[in-house]
């Protein structure tokens, strides 16, 4: 049978991300529920709703990380590039390469600012050290983080600063030139300069990627976002571009959660 490789994925139509009649368990917990939709390229996705509304769920599916949690079982299909991610042909590795993953607190590795952007590039072979070079000056300069530490590539990372380290996470991840990033409420932890500054972030890198990003700060999703989906209880009650779902929203549920009624 015929193995899922790098090559197979095809970034070049319009939907980068289809996700099909999804059903997700953990155990016995129904934790996404039925879910359709589809994720521009080269767009920002928000993920909104309430602690416990399945958007992480989501965000993790979309590179398997929940292939880690015990007792999952997920039904119906997810496309990444055009291809059906949970065919058991599908490399995982090759998957994680093209869909990159930021999450929640920054998770600087225990080394040098350095060799935490050189960590991806080495395993997938690149050794050269004029070639690897190269890719943390672009990596740190795409994060906006390499006039901040050009001069201090062999510093640790973990005494950065909160909201470089998150930076340098992004970096880390873009250093593997994914075709999507997944943001799992990367400026929950920060500041409200180092939120800014990932914000800025965040919309320059569309330029070049697709990025899906979870976040309870609503005012974030309707100011970098293109389009947003609202999950409540597991499901998908709506999706649709930012600003008609703030302005005028078609489901009583989002509107109750926009207007700060609950959640």
């Amino acid at each position: 049978m015929k193995q899922i490789t790098q090559n197979t994925f095809d970034f070049s139509g319009d939907v980068a991300i289809k996700v099909k009649s999804l059903d997700l368990h953990y155990g016995a917990f129904h934790a996404l529920k039925n879910i359709n939709c589809e994720m521009r390229r080269g767009a920002i996705t928000a993920l909104i709703g309430p602690s416990g509304c399945g958007k992480s769920t989501l965000l993790k599916t979309l590179n398997r990380m929940n292939d880690l949690v015990e007792g999952c079982r997920i039904d119906g299909k997810v496309e990444i590039g055009g291809v059906d991610i949970y065919d058991r042909r599908t490399d995982v590795s090759l998957l994680r390469k093209s869909v990159g993953m930021v999450f929640q607190r920054p998770n600087p590795f225990p080394m040098s600012i350095y060799d935490n952007i050189a960590y991806g590039p080495r395993t997938f072979g690149v050794r050269k050290k004029a070639e690897l070079g190269d890719i943390v000056e672009s990596s740190l300069k795409a994060a906006n983080l390499w006039d901040e530490l050009k001069d201090q590539l062999h510093k640790s990372a973990l005494a950065l600063s909160g909201g470089q380290q998150q930076r340098l996470c992004i970096a880390r991840a873009l250093a593997i030139k994914p075709e999507i990033l997944l943001m799992d409420e990367p400026t929950s932890a920060l500041d409200p300069i180092s939120t800014g500054k990932i914000e800025e972030l965040c919309e320059k890198l569309k330029e070049e990627l697709t990025v899906v990003i979870v976040t309870h700060n609503m005012q974030q999703a309707a100011r970098i976002s293109d389009d947003t989906a609202f999950f409540l209880l597991g499901e998908l009650i709506e999706f649709g571009a930012t600003d008609k779902i703030f302005a005028s929203p078609e489901k009583e549920q989002t509107l109750n959660y926009i207007s700060g009624r609950f959640g």
